[in-house]
């Protein structure tokens, strides 16, 4: 059973077990050496305080990167409570290092439902001045249940493309009541994060609950947005032939110029050997789909919320089902068939392996951790609604991700400027 515990502001945690501390600082300490952007604006900002007094309540995935983050607050002098923003993807020895460094933590792997969300409303215990969320379930929290702690807000941040998606909804309709940055859209996030950082973590998840061979399998993508890039990419680099699902036009009729075959579920259903899901949708693979697919297809999920693969239409056609490794539970479907879900259909990148690397993660976390920044100074004075990224941030970002590199790139001259700025020069 988890454990509440006494971090170091004497508040009450409730983490897995405390013994797994050692090892979660040293994953931290990994994570750390590969993180050189936002390391630098933690050295910076932490002999500032620049977040002196400030309080954050965030939730998000609880990973040896996302403690970086949270310890790039802490050292800045803001005060932190978290949670995570999934069920099965805290690493509990992370949680467990972070609650001996006097972050006021509530997570575990293998919450319940009532328990997710208890969780995240211990965090609102603090009376945030920020938020940090990763598909908008804590802002949603704050809107509907626990509207007293509105008033204290100066803004907030969202990490994922489904979240955006949410609070944009919330804005629309006039109900988001206070001013949202919306990270995952800027460039240093979701040209990189989604696309490299999922490619790569979503096929290991699936490797590391299978240890299948992609080679000479057909992988069926559903979606080609960010994630569905960094899918079709690394299954095709590991041997696979790709088949990509998609409902937008545009974006089948790229994957199709970028040479993977296009087709709709229905037909995609009986060829797959591994489907991945990246759609931000619901009801992506549904019964009928279960009903035409081989007998030992592999089913996961890459997007953020467990509703693309229907679990309960696979449990209806089920006659029996067991766990025949870690994360990975065998169906047996009428007639024999066997499927096999991967991590309960949830993000399998997280829930069967450790989330996107560190590496892509730097940039990301740079974003949110500049991001509170600016909301802390100015928030009180930004209206309520969602708010972009200024482009100077993110080609900062990108900057010094390419100087910890060490690599250099060209600089326009002022006739370079001048000329693309004007509109007399013609042939």
């Amino acid at each position: 059973m988890p454990k509440t515990a006494f971090n170091g502001f004497s508040r009450l945690s409730k983490i897995k077990d405390s013994s797994l501390r050692p090892a979660g600082r040293l994953k931290i300490e990994w994570a750390e050496s590969r993180m050189p952007v936002l390391m630098n604006l933690r050295a910076i900002h932490s002999k500032k305080k620049s977040l002196h007094g400030v309080k954050i309540a965030g939730c998000l995935h609880v990973t040896k990167e996302t403690a970086v983050l949270v310890e790039a607050f802490k050292e800045s002098g803001a005060e932190v409570a978290w949670s995570g923003c999934n069920p099965l993807s805290t690493q509990d020895d992370v949680a467990a290092a972070l609650d001996a460094n006097g972050v006021q933590i509530f997570a575990w792997r293998g919450l319940s439902s009532e328990e997710y969300y208890w969780c995240i409303e211990e965090t609102l215990k603090i009376g945030p001045q920020l938020t940090l969320d990763d598909g908008a379930d804590l802002i949603f929290t704050v809107h509907t249940k626990h509207t007293e702690y509105l008033k204290g807000l100066r803004g907030g941040t969202e990490e994922t493309t489904t979240g955006v998606h949410r609070i944009r909804s919330m804005a629309n309709e006039g109900k988001l009541k206070y001013p949202i940055i919306a990270v995952n859209d800027a460039e240093t996030k979701s040209d990189f994060d989604n696309v490299y950082g999922t490619g790569q973590s979503a096929i290991d998840g699936v490797i590391r609950a299978t240890n299948v061979l992609f080679s000479g399998k057909n992988v069926v993508i559903s979606g080609y947005g960010h994630c569905g890039l960094g899918l079709t990419s690394r299954a095709r680099g590991l041997g696979a032939n790709v088949i990509v699902t998609e409902v937008d036009p545009i974006r089948a009729l790229r994957a199709r110029m970028d040479g993977f075959s296009v087709m709709p579920m229905e037909e995609a259903a009986p060829l797959g050997d591994i489907f991945i899901t990246a759609t931000g949708c619901r009801d992506v693979i549904t019964k009928s789909h279960f009903a035409q697919m081989k007998d030992g297809a592999i089913l996961a999920n890459a997007g953020h919320f467990n509703v693309e693969v229907s679990a309960s239409d696979l449990e209806n056609l089920a006659q029996k089902k067991r766990e025949i490794r870690p994360d990975n539970v065998e169906y047996a479907l009428p007639g024999g068939k066997r499927v096999y879900l991967l991590a309960e259909g949830r993000l399998v990148n997280l829930s069967a392996a450790e989330g996107h690397p560190s590496e892509v993660m730097d940039m990301s976390f740079a974003n949110q951790f500049l991001s509170i920044l600016k909301l802390a100074n100015e928030g009180s004075a930004m209206k309520p609604g969602v708010y972009e990224i200024p482009r100077s941030q993110d080609e900062e970002v990108a900057r010094l991700k390419l100087q910890s590199m060490g690599i250099s790139i060209d600089a326009l001259t002022p006739e370079q400027r001048k000329y693309l700025a004007g509109w007399e020069q013609g042939t």
